[in-house]
């Protein structure tokens, strides 16, 4: 027979979704659930240092409001990451999203709520656009998504600069603001934007056939490529996804900070990196999650809070984290040689 690709036992067996059993013993033994071990003993110690100040409705706040826009740029990065990829230019997309945005409503000349939906849509409609930009470069022309991504980066960010001539825009509609800094139900408003963000990147990678092929994509290219999956379509979309996150963390930052804060995101990547593998995202593709990410956003954030109530220095937390990482690198290593062995 002619046009017709089979794909051997071996590689269909990879494809097939393992089962309940499998998956439960899996959650038991994973990144996540170790390091969600680690985020309660940090929480348990610092409470117990720090029982007045650090266990606080106000404090929690604080970290909870930290960790928000962090948290919806590593989902994306989560999602690129699962599929082999990199994407070193979220923080300078969203910088230049939120300028974007920001000039938008300022030319607008009014406050309300639909000089905030304008704003939103040109944030997300420019990030959109530069994720668009990374994904044709590495999925089409074939570019090291380092190399692409760290272009972009530095373009992304002197367009910023470019637009504004290096100043801040202030000129942010109090509707955002109120947004940004209000509470519903007694809970922050960024919180919540970033929790539905989370509930629906878990669901769409975790219960679709788009999460399963972002899996196989990772997992084994070539077998996906002949099981019939567009495997650099779907990489595309990848990259979209992410900067599409970059654009909406840009409305979040723009709410909470009430400007553009061209100098706050330079570490934004790597802290999101850091983040996606904590979690437990395999840096070799084919395995990650979200709640993994959550985890993984939350322990810096608890360090670095903590750290400060406690008086020590912040920059022992970059210590700590840098360890923590290469610590589990090499875990996902062991464990990757493990299963292939």
């Amino acid at each position: 027979m002619t046009g017709t690709t089979t794909v051997p036992p071996a590689e269909l067996a990879t494809l097939a979704p393992p089962s309940l059993g499998r998956r439960l013993r899996g959650a038991l033994t994973s990144s996540p659930a170790y390091m969600s071990g680690i985020l309660l003993l940090l929480v348990l110690f610092f409470t117990f240092m720090r029982p007045d100040t650090f266990a606080s409705a106000f404090n929690l706040r604080n970290i909870f409001l930290d960790a928000s826009v962090l948290l919806v740029i590593a989902i994306g990065m989560t999602y690129v990451m699962i599929a082999g990829g990199f994407d070193l230019s979220v923080g300078s997309v969203l910088v230049f999203s939120g300028v974007a945005a920001a000039k938008a409503m300022e030319a607008v000349g009014r406050d309300g709520i639909g000089t905030v939906a304008i704003g939103t849509g040109v944030a997300l409609v420019t990030g959109l656009a530069w994720g668009l930009f990374n994904g044709f470069c590495v999925a089409r022309l074939r570019v090291s998504a380092l190399i692409t991504t760290l272009g972009s980066m530095g373009a992304a960010l002197g367009m910023a600069y470019l637009v504004t001539d290096g100043n801040d825009i202030r000129t942010v509609p109090n509707t955002l603001i109120a947004i940004g800094t209000g509470n519903i139900g007694g809970i922050p408003s960024l919180v919540l934007i970033s929790a539905l963000f989370t509930v629906i990147g878990m669901i769409i990678l975790h219960l679709t056939r788009y999460g399963r092929h972002t899996f196989l994509i990772g997992s084994n290219p070539e077998a996906s490529r002949r099981a019939g999956i567009n495997t650099a379509g779907h990489l595309m979309s990848l990259y979209a996804l992410s900067g599409l996150l970059a654009g909406a963390a840009a409305m979040l930052s723009l709410g909470r900070f009430s400007t553009t804060t061209l100098e706050g995101h330079g570490t934004d990547p790597l802290e999101a990196v850091t983040a996606v593998v904590l979690g437990g995202t395999s840096l070799y593709g084919g395995r990650g999650t979200v709640i993994g990410t959550v985890i993984g956003v939350f322990i810096p954030a608890v360090l670095a809070n903590g750290f400060i109530i406690m008086g020590v220095q912040p920059f022992w937390q970059m210590v700590v984290i840098g360890f923590v990482v290469i610590g589990a690198v090499y875990a996902d290593q062991i464990k990757r040689q493990t299963q292939d062995r």
